[in-house]
């Protein structure tokens, strides 16, 4: 009973809150492996609430720098949770808005047209002859390229590979290198390999132990312009629909604790 009360409730926070944010827009800086998923979310939630959600892709440690010298944004999507930890531990997040939203996965891609069969192939398909550069985002700044390096490390051939690496501002330019044949395979979002415009290529999926876990977080921010508007999105992500948004684009989502249930 208290389990149907409690979700009745939340119900109702998040009808309220989306009523008093109807019309209103609001701008969402997400890390660049959302951006099939937070296409979709955000489609779905215009179209139930009214409000519109402009969003602006981009690697996590670029938004960090921005939203610290005041950029305008409202909600941080964060492919690292400890980006979003550092914004709140600093005062610049809404308090007890920051949400473990999804667990990234990374994959190694190749065209469909590639000779390389990279299922069968793995980390060796990296090594291969006809493979002259591999993508992947910088590790100065985007989560992805350090669990790209991490598990090239760990499988005990970066300094292999190191040479051929080609490196995309974010996760996104990073897979754009390898669809435009500027690179012959990538280390990309496993939620960017599943999306319309790759989902014919070639991938094998890195296991998960090989590098650190991609925790990714949101969080509302301080200076956010529209915050009930940002709380009701954040709670419309956190729905079961939302969450199986996330999932359909190949996110795991992380078991709730306690204080954060799933509503």
């Amino acid at each position: 009973m208290r389990a149907v009360l409690k979700c009745v409730f939340v119900s109702l926070a998040i009808s309220l809150s989306s009523a008093r944010a109807c019309g209103q827009e609001i701008a969402v800086a997400a890390a660049a492996d959302l951006k099939f998923a937070m296409g979709e979310l955000a489609a779905n939630f215009e179209k139930q609430t009214g409000t519109k959600v402009n969003v602006t892709y981009g690697s996590s440690g670029n938004f960090f720098s921005q939203i610290q010298n005041g950029a305008p944004f409202d909600l941080f999507f964060s492919a690292d949770v400890e980006y979003a930890k550092k914004l709140e531990a600093g005062g610049q997040a809404e308090p007890g808005t920051l949400y473990e939203y999804a667990v990234g996965r990374i994959v190694i891609w190749c065209p469909g047209d590639s000779k390389v069969e990279v299922a069968k192939e793995g980390w060796n398909a990296l090594l291969d002859a006809s493979v002259q550069k591999i993508a992947i985002a910088n590790p100065g700044h985007a989560p992805y390229g350090r669990a790209a390096v991490a598990a090239l490390k760990k499988a005990g051939i970066y300094e292999k590979v190191e040479p051929k690496l080609v490196y995309g501002e974010n996760i996104s330019q990073a897979a754009q290198f390898v669809q435009s044949g500027n690179a012959q395979a990538g280390i990309i979002a496993l939620s960017l390999a599943i999306s319309p415009p790759m989902k014919d290529g070639k991938s094998w999926q890195v296991p998960a132990e090989m590098h650190p876990a991609i925790e990714q977080a949101a969080i509302v921010l301080k200076s956010a312009k529209h915050k009930d508007a940002a709380r009701a999105f954040l709670e419309f992500v956190k729905s079961k629909e939302g969450r199986a948004t996330l999932e359909k684009f190949g996110f795991v989502i992380p078991e709730p604790d306690q204080g954060s249930s799933p509503h």
